[in-house]
Parts: C-alpha cells; structure tokens; sequence
C-alpha cells in the first residue's frame, strides 16, 4: 500500500524522531529505515510482541532496522510498541 501521498509516511517519520534512541533516516518507498543502538535485540523485541518481521534488520547496514509503512493505526502501534521496547 502507497500511503506517501497522504503524508502517512511523513507524519510516521516525524512520530518515530520523537522517540529517544531512535533516528530516523531518508529512505524510498514504503519503508523507513531507523538508525538504532542495538538492531537485532529491537527486532526480536517488536517482532515477539506484534509480529515477524515488522522490524527487520537490512543486510550490510550496521545499527540498522527498517519498518514498513502501514496505516494510521497499524503505525500507531509499532510506533507505540518501539518506544515501549527502548524506553
């Protein structure tokens, strides 16, 4: 789903930012990659509570995680989720 039109991806970006730990970086299509502390262990954290693979760690990219663009509400609870696990 292309939800880039509405601003979705936009407003999820600027939700994520808020989050401490959590940096946001430019990223194309329906996904945002995420600079993190520690990839691996926030996957398997977000993964465990919601579902496999909302967070995945990209190949060849240290400190990594991306997450897919969903609706307002699917994104309202990874967002809520991320900041639960790093808080």
């Amino acid at each position: 789903m292309h939800f880039e039109e509405d601003g979705e991806k936009d407003r999820f970006y600027s939700r994520l930012a808020s989050i401490p730990g959590i940096n946001p970086m430019p990223s194309v299509g329906d996904w945002i990659l995420l600079h993190v502390e520690q990839p691996s262990d926030l996957a398997r954290k977000v993964n465990r509570r919601l579902a496999p693979g909302m967070v995945s760690v990209p190949r060849g990219m240290d400190g990594a995680v991306r997450v897919q663009v969903g609706d307002p509400k699917d994104n309202e609870l990874l967002f809520r989720t991320i900041r639960e696990v790093v808080a």
